[in-house]
């Protein structure tokens, strides 16, 4: 007979989980695995709410297993550490991203870039090497292998930077790597939630022009006045798009909702860049002519290798680049799952687990 996820390690551990695809979540008592040589065990100290939390807790991607423990913008306090663990020590701030295990042999990994290892095991809802299931940050304690452990930088806040470990390299990853980086580009953010925030902060510190492209209205005076942007566009306005047209070196496109291409494509230069790293539950209509006439790339990606999730986060402590959240208890994570389907949250929802979470 199956052990339960209680018994199944040694080290006792207790978190919010949801049973089913209802996504409600309740208390849980679950187990982690003792701290093995190249381990390092932390203490959870707050725990960032990705919208891909809300996805998986409803199964809206179709391979969530329950229960299910979310949370993959980790930060927290070393506990313990194997005997072989070089990076870190007793008392030093941690993170965990999205990945706690990959292959560590094949080109993608070889290449720090494990986040794209066939073999790569998310933080949670996944099969680890022992074959138990993977649970994430609302909990009270983790443990990881030190590959996959982020080295917090000194007196760089813990609970407003933890949404860096997912939105914050999924935005900076992109910039870097098809050389949106470069001073006097100008870029372009579609959607202003949880990614495109902080796309814009990472543009900014690039030192490119960053031009906010949303729906409504409604968050021009956020966009330009609070994060910086330099425009902004109505994407449903024909003349303000006919207007910037041919504009942009590059886009981010950080929609997670179905929403058409064809009027973005329309504001790149010939040679422009599009790369989505929202993730819509219904395909996307793509156009082939404007791509054609003008060169145009369309491309995605996804979070970042263990390398890059390092650079990225000692540069935003360097530029003091931090995410705008709101800070919950544990018990308060139904309400604001209801919320964060609603987009009703500026910008990213941060448990405070040490406070509101005790061992029983």
């Amino acid at each position: 007979m199956a052990k339960s996820p209680e018994t199944e390690h040694p080290l006792k551990a207790v978190g919010w989980a949801t049973r089913d695809a209802s996504g409600v979540f309740s208390p849980f008592k679950f187990s982690r695995r003792a701290t093995g040589e190249h381990d390092v065990q932390f203490k959870v100290l707050y725990c960032g709410v990705c919208h891909s939390d809300l996805h998986m807790a409803k199964n809206e991607w179709g391979f969530s297993q329950y229960p299910l423990v979310p949370g993959h913008e980790i930060v927290g306090e070393v506990t313990e550490v194997g005997s072989k663990v070089e990076k870190v020590k007793v008392g030093d701030k941690v993170g965990v991203g999205c990945l706690v295990g990959s292959c560590r042999q094949c080109d993608q990994c070889t290449n720090d870039l494990e986040n794209y290892c066939s073999k790569a095991i998310l933080t949670y809802g996944a099969v680890y090497t022992d074959a138990t299931i993977t649970y994430g940050g609302y909990s009270n304690l983790m443990v990881a292998d030190e590959h996959f452990i982020v080295r917090w930088p000194e007196n760089f806040p813990l609970d407003t930077g933890a949404p860096l470990l997912c939105a914050g390299i999924t935005t900076y990853s992109p910039l870097r790597y098809f050389g949106l980086d470069k001073p006097g580009m100008n870029i372009g953010i579609v959607g202003l939630g949880g990614l495109g925030h902080v796309a814009v902060k990472f543009a900014k510190a690039f030192g490119t022009k960053v031009t906010v492209i949303s729906t409504s209205i409604n968050k021009k005076k956020e966009a330009i006045e609070k994060l910086g942007a330099d425009l902004f566009l109505v994407s449903r306005d024909p003349e303000e798009m006919k207007a910037a047209a041919g504009t942009l070196d590059g886009i981010i496109d950080t929609v997670s909702a179905h929403h058409p291409i064809l009027p973005l494509l329309s504001l790149l230069k010939p040679h422009g860049k599009m790369v989505l790293v929202g993730a819509p539950e219904k395909p996307l209509e793509l156009p082939a002519f404007p791509l054609l006439t003008g060169r145009k790339l369309i491309a995605g990606s996804a979070i970042g290798g263990l390398k890059e999730t390092q650079e990225m986060i000692d540069f935003a402590a360097k530029h003091n680049i931090l995410p705008d959240v709101e800070i919950i208890p544990i018990d308060y994570i139904n309400t604001a799952m209801d919320r964060l389907g609603k987009s009703d949250v500026k910008y990213r929802f941060v448990i405070d687990i040490a406070k509101s979470l005790k061992a029983e």
